[in-house]
This record gives structure tokens, sequence and C-alpha cells, in this order.
């Protein structure tokens, strides 16, 4: 039965438990929320938007964190120094048990607060700014015109799966080319990243993928001491490990993040791209007549989709207000990327898709937001734009082999993606 007069605790201190307080408590609901169907954000976003913004929700191991849906809350928590992006700090919301093993390892600057976080970022930032990547867009041109011309000499008559034809192969064979990764060990670093991202792995589980990584890069890390290349590996091993800027186990980490960090994110972006071409078949046809109007299909497709949608997370520091509410010191804060790249106040009509929306000041989430943004946005679009002005010139009869409402989703609780993407031509 509740109660609403004191309970005293020993002879120094009492609390008042209200039936409030125990509502509260009892009716957090569950996070992550589940998607309805495919690739529809979770319904219960939209209802939080409308009617309570800042509000409680409870996690796997029964601890509560503060969810944030609203764009302009979002941009004011991902930029706001009184909170931290320290993982092993107390209060920080791990949403599985995976997460929860990988924040006992050596941190990156992925999750460094300032100025750690500048001073490491600043070691890998040089090979992904925006005059870099351009320098680098015909080996990407040349990568996808390949892989295309290897798909397309199976014949089209049959299904082929464009997932592991086309997105995955993109996907790594960029990422692994910056970092001097060899290209034959492909399957078995993306079996291994697989079990380290899927949140239903065991924490046992995930830990063993997460060290199976960590010594393979080290391997490499040692190699590149012995023999430098030209390559984000040597880079670091040359300019940093060498001088004692970093140890060793940091050079691993660093380049173990980039090698996972971004992967499963492109690959689904490709796969959510197509699919969202299908769905919207004049904009699929535009886009046929004009490839260069995919850079405006990339920006669309990075609002609509946000397929790394739990990545942005904090712990308050001390107590601050947010949203009518306060946030106390050692309380975690998941900042739905997802809901604010829906929010009717930003992006007018959210729920459909429209590359020829007009962009106003204030931009998409997909890839972060203030100095957290993601290191390699420039890489990603490039990426996807050359996708999708390549694809349908080569393959311009492109059909799914199964109905749209038959697609292989990711798990409903779990970041949007499709896990297999069967197609003819």
């Amino acid at each position: 039965m509740f109660v609403s007069r004191p309970v005293t605790i020993g002879s120094r201190a009492s609390i008042r438990l209200t039936r409030t307080a125990f509502r509260s408590i009892a009716t957090a609901p569950s996070f992550p929320f589940s998607r309805p169907r495919g690739a529809e954000p979770p319904a219960e976003y939209a209802k939080l938007r409308e009617t309570d913004p800042v509000s409680k929700v409870k996690l796997w191991d029964g601890s509560q964190a503060w969810l944030v849906v609203k764009h302009k809350d979002i941009c004011s928590v991902l930029t706001d120094q009184r909170l931290s992006k320290q993982r092993n700090r107390p209060g920080f919301p791990e949403l599985d048990p995976g997460g929860k093993e990988a924040a006992k390892r050596k941190p990156t600057f992925v999750d460094m607060d300032p100025p750690e976080h500048m001073q490491q970022r600043s070691m890998v930032e040089p090979l992904f700014t925006r005059d870099q990547i351009d320098a680098m867009r015909p080996h990407i041109q040349k990568t996808v015109d390949t892989l295309l011309a290897d798909m397309i000499k199976g014949g089209g008559k049959t299904a082929v799966d464009i997932v592991e034809k086309l997105a995955l192969p993109t996907a790594s064979y960029i990422i692994y080319g910056i970092l001097g990764v060899p290209f034959a060990d492909l399957e078995y670093l993306t079996q291994q990243a697989a079990i380290r991202s899927n949140g239903s792995a065991t924490a046992t589980a995930a830990s063993m993928a997460n060290q199976e990584l960590l010594n393979y890069i080290g391997k490499l890390v040692d190699q590149r001491v012995a023999e430098p290349k030209s390559d984000l590996i040597s880079k670091l091993v040359v300019e940093q490990l060498n001088p004692g800027h970093i140890q060793r186990d940091d050079a691993i980490q660093m380049a173990f993040l980039m090698l996972v960090a971004g992967n499963a994110t492109m690959v689904n972006m490709i796969n959510l791209g197509i699919v969202t071409l299908f769905e919207n078949p004049s904009q699929l046809a535009d886009l046929k007549k004009d490839p260069s109007l995919a850079p405006q299909f990339v920006e669309e497709l990075c609002r609509f989709h946000t397929a790394s949608a739990m990545a942005t997370r904090r712990v308050a520091k001390v107590d601050i207000e947010l949203g009518g509410k306060t946030i106390k010191a050692g309380e975690g804060i998941i900042a739905a990327t997802q809901s604010g790249n829906r929010d009717a106040d930003i992006f007018p009509n959210p729920d459909t898709f429209d590359m020829y929306r007009k962009r106003g000041a204030e931009s998409a989430l997909g890839y972060g937001y203030g100095e957290h943004r993601c290191v390699a946005e420039w890489l990603a679009r490039a990426e996807l734009e050359i996708v999708f002005s390549t694809l349908f010139q080569r393959l311009p009869d492109l059909k799914l082999a199964v109905p749209l409402d038959q697609i292989k989703y990711s798990d409903p609780s779990k970041d949007v993606g499709i896990t297999e993407l069967p197609v003819t031509w």
C-alpha cells in the first residue's frame, strides 16, 4: 500500500515516499522502444514529442535514464559541457550487456570529454577532411564500379543479395583500405564485428569478439612499427606512437574504432536507401534521369533513416535543467536523434520522404551534433553519393526480388537496418 507519511531509516535520514514517486518508478516505459514495422521509427517517439519530451525510461538492467526526443533539446544535450561522454562514469546509460562490457575498455576520443577528446580526435581527423575525401572519390568510384561489374557478370535473372555483393564490400573495402587491413580478412573481421555489435549477444560473447578484433589490430600495429606504410595505422605509429604521444594500446583502440564504428551504419544506409527509392518511385525515376540529384537524396536519406540512433548518450556531471525537468548529477541521458529527425517543428511533414525538401538553418542529426559529430561524415557522404549516382545508371532495371513487406529488417528494438536484400535486373 502506498503511504505519504515519512518513513524514517535510522536516526540521521528520512525519506518521504509519495504515490507520485512510486508511480513514476512503476510506469517508466522500457527502452529501447520497438519499431512497429520495417524501418518505421517507434511510435512512442511521436507521442513523447507532443506530451513529454524530457522523460524517464527504464533500461535492461532496471536502471533509469532520461530520454530526450525534441530536436532543440537533443542539440542542447549534445553541446552542454556539463554533460559527460565518459562511459566509465557512474550513471552512464548502457543499453545492453555488451555495452556495459565495452565500457570497461580503455576509451577512445568518442568516449572522452574536453580537452582529451579533441587531442586524440585530431590524430585521425586529417585523413577525413572534406578535401582529403574529395581526393579519394575516384578510388571510391572505382571500387563501386568494380563491385557492380562483378555483380553484373553473374547475370540478373536469379536473385542476388545486394547486401553481400555491394553494400557490405563497399563500406568495408574503403575503410579497410584507409586502415591498411588486408581484404582477405574481410569475412573474419565482419563476423567478429557483428558479434560485438549485436545487442542480443551475451557480455561474454561480446567481450570475446572485442578481444579477437583488438588482437588482430594489435598485430597490424606491430607490423607497422616494423615496417610503416601509407595508411592510417602507420600514421598513428609514426606521428603519435613512436614520439611517445600515445601508447601502443591507444593506437590499437583508435584503429579498432575506425574499423567498427561506421561500418554497419554505412552498410545499412545503402540498403535502406535502395528500399526507400523503391518506396518512392517518382523520386527514383528522377534520380535515374539525373544522377546529380544523389547529394540531395543522401541528405534526405540521412534525415529519414537514422541507422545509428542510440549512440548519443551522456551522463550529468552536475544538476541541470532541461525542458522544465531537473536532471541530477549522475543521471544518464539518451538523446534520441532518430526522434529529432522526425520533429515537425524543424522538418515539416517529417514522415514523408522528400529529397526536394527545403533545408532550414537546423540540420538533420544523422551524423550527430556538436563536437562529437561523426569524424568520418565526409567519407560516409561520398560513399553514399557515389553508390546512388552509379547504381541505377548501371542497372536501370534493378528490382527487388521480394515484396516490400517481406524485406528482412534488423530486430525492431535495435538500430534500423536490413540484413538481406535480394534483387534482380
